[in-house]
């Protein structure tokens, strides 16, 4: 029975051996192979909600929910129930289709990204070989949904927000695709798989800290968490691109928003930190949902930290640290990553054929490519601290001027 060890690719196989039809045995496991890619992040999303409030209780000296259900564990299917049962109102002069399209197209973007997520070395919904180009063009089609709810409304404040939204979503997936380029030219590969399996020997996270920072930030930003979450900001347009939206439809698009949370952190884990790569996975795969998960769950922790404690940034300064410095950067590492990869390989210092596995075998070009993340960082730390001590002289030099000015106007 161990060919049946992966039950979504052997599942045909291990029918057919049984007297199924092998056409009809091969529907089965693809029929499978959907409903579990499509149901395992809905179910997650129902304990995510339950673990964010929790989690921003804590920080806020709060309790949060405790009284649905042991430590209020139940309260998100209550609040599921209530929006299912609330009442679906659908503006006048809406487009009706695209209307209700829109948040089931949220939904669907991100649910698709799951089918190319290494969960572990034999677990993965499809293998494709642009695995990575895969994940950002689907990813891409959250960015349609929310232009799609905002038109469709009838509502200029709607409107408005769809458009501040797609700028901003649009703007970051520069230094989001540059980001992960490096994974990508590190592995010699964009299938999910291959970039995990090539971190064996050393986490792509060592070898580029600074694509893996510049993929964090772009994905908060992507997802529309604090600091960057003018996705929803009410202060200012009321609610943004989905204001005209109540019921279920309303809550797609926020169950849609904590999926993609967790989406990015497998993500990012995936292609930085080793992804399922851990002790005795080999013997026992089963424990790449552990390694995979465990290490994901410490970045949505870290980013739930983010949102409950950092203030709302402007979206004139939003858009500058996109344009002006994630963006001129990600580019940079980029070019330097793929030229001391070549000096790398010219010198002799990659692994040898067979030994890409091998820790010390790593070390020479890990060396190398974090001494040149290393120089990147202490010139971009140079450069903004010369950027700030130009604005503190500029700043000193207008006040000087209107202290200058007071007496003058004390004597008129």
């Amino acid at each position: 029975m161990n060919e049946c060890r992966d039950l979504i690719n052997t599942l045909a196989a291990c029918l057919s051996t049984s007297g199924w039809d092998p056409g009809l045995a091969q529907f089965v496991q693809i029929l499978l192979g959907v409903v579990l890619v499509t149901l395992a992040p809905l179910i997650i999303v129902i304990f995510l909600i339950w673990v964010e409030r929790k989690f921003a209780a804590r920080i806020q000296d709060r309790i949060g929910p405790n009284r649905v259900g042991p430590w209020g564990l139940l309260q998100t299917i209550a609040d599921a129930l209530k929006l299912i049962t609330k009442e679906d109102i659908t503006p006048a002069g809406a487009d009706r289709v695209v209307f209700n399209l829109a948040p089931i197209v949220s939904v669907v973007s991100v649910i698709l990204i799951w089918a190319v997520i290494p969960l572990s070395p034999i677990h993965i919904g499809v293998d494709l070989e642009i695995g990575a180009l895969y994940f950002i063009a689907v990813g891409s089609i959250g960015t349609l949904a929310i232009m799609m709810a905002g038109w469709s409304s009838n509502n200029k404040y709607a409107l408005l927000g769809a458009f501040r939204v797609v700028a901003q979503l649009v703007s970051y997936e520069i230094p989001f695709v540059f980001a992960i380029l490096v994974p990508v030219m590190l592995a010699g590969s964009m299938g999910m798989q291959d970039i995990v399996d090539a971190q064996r020997g050393m986490w792509f996270a060592v070898l580029s800290p600074i694509a893996a920072a510049i993929f964090f930030l772009s994905a908060q930003a992507e997802t529309g968490r604090a600091p960057f979450d003018l996705i929803e900001a009410e202060s200012e347009l009321v609610a943004g691109y989905n204001i005209e939206y109540s019921g279920m439809k309303f809550g797609l698009f926020f169950a849609g928003e904590f999926v993609h949370v967790l989406t990015n952190a497998l993500l990012l884990v995936a292609l930085f930190f080793g992804g399922w790569v851990g002790p005795f996975v080999d013997q026992l795969p089963i424990l790449g949902f552990v390694y995979m998960f465990g290490k994901a769950a410490l970045f949505y922790l870290f980013s739930l930290l983010l949102r409950n404690t950092l203030p709302r940034v402007r979206i004139d300064q939003m858009m500058n640290f996109n344009w002006k410095f994630l963006v001129p950067l990600s580019v940079i590492n980029v070019a330097v990553v793929a030229f001391l990869l070549q000096v790398v390989r010219a010198l002799g210092l990659a692994p040898a054929s067979g030994m890409e596995n091998d820790l010390i075998a790593n070390l020479p070009q890990a060396a190398v490519l974090l001494a040149g993340n290393l120089v990147i960082i202490a010139v971009v730390l140079q450069l903004l601290r010369n950027a700030g001590r130009r604005d503190r002289s500029a700043e000193a030099v207008v006040v000087s001027k209107e202290d200058e000015m007071l007496p003058a106007q004390a004597a008129h």
